[in-house]
């Protein structure tokens, strides 16, 4: 069965999430990354590096950026959403949106890749947190979902 999230079905999953796609445009490029990032409810916020990325960003703040859950072919939902860009150096709304990015629920098992570094997790310090930091203020966002209809079973 194919079908629409509903509204808080798709806040339900991008809050769940922590890695997205990110999709910018520029110069008659086209970009697509994927990207950690925290939720709010109405902003995305998203630390990077410099790099292509923010130099389209900047060339072009309209973004558009995708999550997902894919257990299988016939078992997923995915969210498209549609925003501006905005760098955020402010001091207040740069530790802010560190602060979302800090305290994030993170999977519970990671793999060999994912680690404790000298820029992860950030430190309590936002003056010593490098990078770019900004948020995606979401105008439009949509969901779609497929759900097999095959009857699960269970060992008892």
């Amino acid at each position: 069965m194919f079908g629409k999230l509903t509204i808080s079905e798709i806040d339900e999953l991008l809050a769940k999430q922590v890695v997205g796609r990110l999709g910018c445009h520029a110069n008659g490029v086209t970009y697509v990354v994927p990207v950690s990032y925290a939720y709010d409810g109405h902003f995305i916020y998203v630390r990077s590096f410099e790099g292509m990325k923010i130099k389209m960003l900047r060339q072009n703040p309209g973004v558009c950026f995708q999550v997902d859950d894919t257990r299988d072919f016939s078992n997923w939902k995915s969210v498209i959403c549609w925003g501006v860009f905005e760098e955020l150096e402010d001091k207040s709304n740069r530790d802010a949106a560190i602060e979302k990015l800090h305290s994030r629920p993170l999977p519970l098992v990671s793999s060999e890749t994912m680690h404790v570094s000298p820029i992860w997790p950030f430190t309590d310090d936002t003056e010593q947190v490098r990078g770019v930091v900004f948020s995606i203020k979401i105008t439009e966002k949509t969901g779609r979902f497929e759900k097999s209809a095959e009857v699960e079973f269970y060992a008892s």
